[in-house]
């Protein structure tokens, strides 16, 4: 009874059907075999090719060493010319010369003469070959067609080479007796011809094999289509997981391998739904400490590639508010009151600030740094107005509940910053750093000393986008800001009046 179905168990193996796709082992066997002879054509061809531009640079060098020394470039170019008729695989040639600052004073095609960089090559293949002091190779595409004429007495030039096609450069130094180096030539030859002889070689190689390939394909036709259905159906299921259908599941009910492979994958689906599920939320909670805005920059590949040092220049308007006396206000509640308080305070005034496209940086005690990237300034002025009407409204309802009233003072200032991360490998945190940041501190503290609640600079009323809309009026101009020489600006808005009634400081 094991016996049998231990035999019943292996006939309906995928190792026994794998046994019917034999025959596919002769495709692959032809297939290693036409690589194995094309890659040794091709490597033979490429070093014939890469032999005879060494040698025809090697050549010209030599030749118009003389020439180029006495600035005699008609010679010179007459060289070229003969080079470029006898071998119809050179692309161009190019001479440089180093008493002219690497000038071209010499080329086929003729219209890159006085030109200091050829068009028809990449700007890294022409500075390696300027500087080169020794036989330099490289290999690049064409950049545009190449047009020669084949004779200089006929006047409509015929394609040399096709944009695109790869070529490999040699470049040689051209040296006078004495070693001293003068200049370079430079000779592009197409590897199209190359690509070619290597099309033709593959082509009678399958030709050969062609008849084993059709004879392998039917061979294995039949067990490939009964096992190609389960495996096609599997990966249809992987495709829809990754999609997002973290709930779906393989519907192959199969007792070999490929049942149990389907089992296994529904396994790991159900592993990687729940995983799916705890990542999401630890994502949603990660953006409640860092932003989202914040993290589009320090961590654009995602927060799990977040490192200490990533930064990115920004240009952003920069809000601090602060509580009027809340260290002595404090006094007289209990931890768990001010604690009450702050996160009520927080939460009204974070919620002006996320509606009018900004967001909260951090909070520092009772202080709130917030950010705002907009091209215009508006939105962080609405977003000014909108505290201060929230301000007046949180103070009502502690009024109704018998607590005292705060209020709080905004400075706004905008500017060139840095956003980042900075600590070390156990504690990292994401900043904002920058002469933006600094003054809008300072402005925020001077909203005491001006005797109003709110400051913004000039710097945030020359971005706006329509001035009409804020009755903004002139607090003082040219003010000296502790620790900066540049004078700034201070105006406040007459349309947000304090959230309490105007006295000391």
């Amino acid at each position: 009874m094991k016996l049998s179905r231990r035999l019943h168990l292996y006939v309906r193996s995928i190792a026994m059907r794998l046994v019917g796709l034999t025959a596919l082992v002769i495709v692959a066997t032809i297939a290693l075999m036409v690589w194995q002879w094309t890659s040794t054509q091709r490597e033979l061809l490429y070093s014939e090719k890469r032999a005879a531009a060494e040698g025809t640079a090697s050549a010209i060098a030599h030749t118009v060493m003389n020439e180029l020394d006495d600035a005699n470039w008609k010679q010179v170019s007459n060289n070229i010319f003969l080079v470029m008729r006898d071998d119809p695989a050179i692309a161009y040639i190019v001479i440089h010369s180093d008493r002219f600052n690497q000038k071209i004073v010499a080329a086929a095609p003729s219209e890159l003469v006085d030109q200091f960089i050829p068009d028809v090559t990449p700007l890294a293949v022409t500075r390696s070959a300027v500087i080169a002091q020794q036989k330099l190779v490289a290999e690049a595409p064409l950049l545009r067609d190449v047009a020669i004429r084949q004779d200089k007495q006929r006047d409509a030039p015929t394609i040399r080479a096709h944009r695109g096609e790869p070529l490999i450069e040699v470049a040689v130094p051209i040296r006078t007796l004495n070693g001293h180096k003068i200049g370079v030539v430079r000779v592009g030859m197409s590897l199209a011809i190359l690509d070619r002889a290597v099309a033709a070689a593959v082509r009678k190689a399958i030709t050969f094999g062609g008849l084993a390939l059709v004879i392998a394909l039917l061979g294995a036709f039949i067990v490939a289509r009964r096992l190609s259905r389960p495996i096609q159906l599997l990966a249809n299921d992987a495709q829809t997981i990754a999609a997002g259908h973290l709930s779906h599941r393989s519907s192959i009910r199969r007792r070999d391998e490929l049942g149990a492979l389907a089992k296994a994958f529904n396994e790991m689906a159900t592993d990687l739904e729940a995983s799916f599920g705890k990542l999401r939320k630890t994502n949603a909670t990660f953006e409640r400490f860092v932003p989202r805005k914040f993290l589009n920059v320090i961590a654009p590949e995602g927060i799990e590639n977040i490192v200490v040092g990533t930064g990115a220049p920004h240009r952003l308007t920069v809000l601090f508010t602060d509580l009027r006396g809340f260290t002595a206000f404090s006094e007289d509640l209990s931890p768990i009151d001010v604690f009450h308080l702050l996160n009520e305070y927080l939460a009204r005034m974070g919620g002006v600030i996320d509606d009018q496209g900004g967001f909260v940086d951090k909070y520092i005690g009772d202080a709130i740094m917030a950010l705002f990237d907009d091209e215009h300034t508006d939105g962080v002025l609405r977003a000014v107005m909108g505290m201060r009407a929230a301000l007046r409204s949180f103070n009502a309802d502690r009024a109704t509940r018998g607590f005292p009233a705060v209020d709080a003072g905004i400075g706004v200032h905008g500017g060139e910053v840095v956003m980042g991360t900075i600590g070390f490998a156990s504690k990292i945190e994401s900043t904002v750093i920058g002469d933006a940041v600094n003054v809008a501190s300072r402005v925020e503290s001077m909203t005491k000393e001006r005797g109003v609640y709110v400051l913004v600079t000039g710097e945030i009323v020359a971005r706006l986008e329509d001035p009409s809309a804020f009755p903004l009026r002139v607090v003082q101009l040219g003010v000296v800001v502790r620790g900066r020489d540049e004078p700034i600006d201070l105006y406040t808005l007459d349309d947000a009046p304090a959230a309490l009634a105007p006295g000391p400081s």
